[in-house]
């Protein structure tokens, strides 16, 4: 275990006081929510810094870093539908949701027959995430109602939302030449 792999841990194990936090009967859990939402969305980029700068990029934080980040948005986005319970986040969370699962699978099989590089992150997936993270920190720090604040956190994660359906089919289009061989499955 190197520093960047223990804060990519350290984020996968936010997540129950990450969602402690949301559920609690305060008026400061929304906040508090959001806060800890906020350190393990720098934390992402923290690690990943410090695994290139100090040369410690490992095999396990490879794989563990993606899934940290996926786990930690899909329970933002399935907490936020639970509690906001509209069509405004519903949608967008569901695009979201399919997406990352969808891509993450198309991933690892372009891995698995050597063209990992093919779908390799892309600058508007860099623009999708930052639009994303944004969204969520917002909508977590406010209760569900509709002011400023969330109408921009909902306009925010649309157009994650957007941005997401955008880098997929780049994704897929990168992919298409091998989705089209004659490999078989064992």
């Amino acid at each position: 275990m190197n520093i960047p792999n223990i804060i990519t841990v350290m984020r996968v194990a936010l997540i129950p006081v990450f969602i402690v936090l949301f559920w609690l009967p305060f008026s400061w859990s929304y906040w508090a929510a959001s806060a800890v939402f906020a350190f393990a969305s720098l934390t992402d980029w923290l690690d990943g810094y410090l695994a290139r700068r100090l040369n410690q990029s490992t095999p396990f934080g490879a794989f563990l870093d993606p899934v940290a980040d996926k786990l930690i948005v899909a329970v933002a986005l399935v907490l936020l539908v639970a509690e906001h319970n509209n069509i405004w986040l519903t949608l967008p969370a569901i695009i979201i949701i399919c997406r990352e699962i969808m891509v993450s699978a198309l991933r690892e099989w372009m891995a698995e027959i050597g063209e990992r590089a093919q779908v390799a992150v892309s600058s508007i997936g860099k623009w999708k995430t930052a639009a994303q993270m944004v969204a969520l920190i917002i909508l977590l720090a406010n209760p569900p109602a509709f002011n400023g604040w969330v109408i921009g956190g909902y306009i925010l994660l649309t157009l994650s939302a957007v941005l997401t359906l955008w880098s997929m089919v780049q994704y897929l289009l990168a992919a298409k030449p091998h989705l089209h061989t004659n490999q078989t499955d064992d």
